[in-house]
């Protein structure tokens, strides 16, 4: 028991001593990433911008000041007011999401186009009321007062001169006994450091050894602000995200309706008119064998046959139709969304259950998505999970349909090819729904569709 125990410890310190030197190793050697490398360049280069910039504001700006604030004020409005106008804050807006996307790997979806009237005053009026060039215009003034919280991410950086102070006092700082010599200064992020002796050498090699460690996360901290500000400024913005993610969605809707009626139209033509026109053949020649002057000989027995295969066809292509009337507004729903999903999970290969809690009815359009999306969902379960048991659940959130599958199968299920998905998906969106997927490998599996009621 003693030696069981021994081992589990000696594992376990073994373990922390592994953990420790690999984040020993991790830290040493992240200020030689080529994704700090990468960062402390775009911090450089956000130095210059906001260098640039101060030094452009100082100059246009200063002539007003010397006679009044206001004039100042005015003659900087104005330059904000030329730059979205001209279009040059999209243009510099454009510049900076390419510059983020090549060092920082930040993919920034570009803002719509403007569609530009043919007369000049047209263009500035639409320059001037659009939104984006005004969010670039916001960007770039905020880069003024970042590119100097990014000049100090990178002072850290200046550590790595220090490191070299104590290798080279000895041959630089020889001096005959009894001579002094001025102190060595070394600027650090706070403050400077004077070293006038050996020992004071070997003090600023450990302080920029720290701040060497320290250079590559003071750095990502300030870009990830700068980030941030790309993402918020410098994309389209939510409501053209909105906007687009909708007409994707729309026409993704409007293929998939266009398939299904090319579907139907091939069964139909395919099955169904091809079964009908041979139930008319068919009693045609029935007809035939029961008239006295039919070029056929009269034969009811014939002709019952023939009567009797046409019932049949009759009843598979009633059959048929129904199906195919079943795949655009299963006949179940005019009863209820409870009364459809309790027949759905009945007829579910996999055992199921349901549990119902929607007090407020939703409108058609949504109880039939509702309905297909369970339907699909289960279909899932019993293709995919290796599932036993299955639940289905309907209940509402505050204005909301939630329609959930849970399942006891493999898990991993994701949205691609094949899996069902992502029809699923772009069906849910054109109404304004969200699909989310929570399956883990070996299970659970929970996918949510979240409904507006009133889509």
């Amino acid at each position: 028991m003693a030696t069981s125990r021994e081992a589990r410890t000696t594992a376990r310190d073994a373990t922390t001593r592994g953990g420790v030197i690999a984040f020993g190793r991790s830290a040493a050697l992240a200020p030689f990433s080529s994704r700090a490398q990468r960062e402390l360049l775009f911090s450089l280069i956000g130095v210059i911008v906001s260098v640039v910039g101060l030094a452009t504001i100082g100059l246009v700006v200063f002539p007003g000041t010397a006679v009044s604030a206001m004039r100042g004020g005015a003659i900087l409005a104005l330059s904000f007011l030329v730059l979205v106008g001209s279009g040059a804050a999209r243009r510099l807006g454009a510049a900076g999401r390419r510059l983020a996307s090549r060092l920082l790997a930040e993919q920034v979806p570009e803002p719509p186009p403007l569609r530009l009237g043919r007369r000049r005053s047209d263009r500035v009026r639409t320059r001037l009321s659009d939104p984006n060039g005004w969010r670039a215009l916001a960007y770039l003034v905020l880069k003024l007062p970042l590119g100097q919280l990014e000049l100090y991410a990178a002072s850290y950086w200046v550590g790595f001169i220090g490191l070299t102070y104590p290798f080279w006092w000895r041959l630089f700082r020889n001096h005959p006994p009894g001579v002094e010599l001025s102190p060595v200064g070394f600027i650090t992020p706070f403050g400077w450091i004077r070293a006038g002796t050996f020992a004071g050498a070997i003090l600023v090699f450990g302080v920029s050894a720290a701040m060497v460690l320290a250079a590559p996360w003071v750095t990502r901290a300030v870009v990830s602000v700068d980030r941030w500000l790309i993402r918020v400024l410098l994309g389209p913005g939510k409501l053209a995200i909105r906007i687009r993610a909708l007409e994707e969605t729309r026409a993704r809707a409007v293929e998939d309706s266009a398939a299904t009626l090319r579907r139907i139209e091939r069964d139909l033509h395919d099955g169904t008119q091809s079964q009908l026109a041979t139930l008319a053949m068919k009693l045609g020649q029935a007809k035939e064998k029961l008239e006295h002057r039919s070029e056929l000989p009269y034969d009811p027995t014939g002709a019952l046959e023939l009567v009797d295969d046409a019932h049949r066809q009759a009843k598979e292509t009633l059959v048929e139709l129904r199906d195919i009337a079943r795949g655009i507004h299963p006949p179940v729903l005019d009863l209820g969304l409870d009364t459809a999903l309790a027949t759905l999970v009945a007829r579910s290969a996999v055992a199921a259950t349901l549990r119902f809690d929607v007090p407020t009815r939703p409108t058609q359009a949504i109880e039939t998505i509702g309905y297909f999306s369970a339907a699909e969902l289960l279909a899932n379960v019993t293709k995919h999970s290796h599932a036993s048991n299955a639940i289905v659940e309907a209940t509402t959130n505050e204005r909301h349909l939630l329609v959930r599958v849970t399942d006891d199968g493999i898990g991993g299920a994701r949205l691609g090819k094949g899996s069902g998905l992502r029809g699923l998906e772009d069906r849910v969106r054109a109404v304004d729904g969200r699909l989310s997927i929570v399956s883990p490998p070996g299970g659970p599996t929970v996918v949510t569709v979240d409904l507006p009621l009133r889509g």
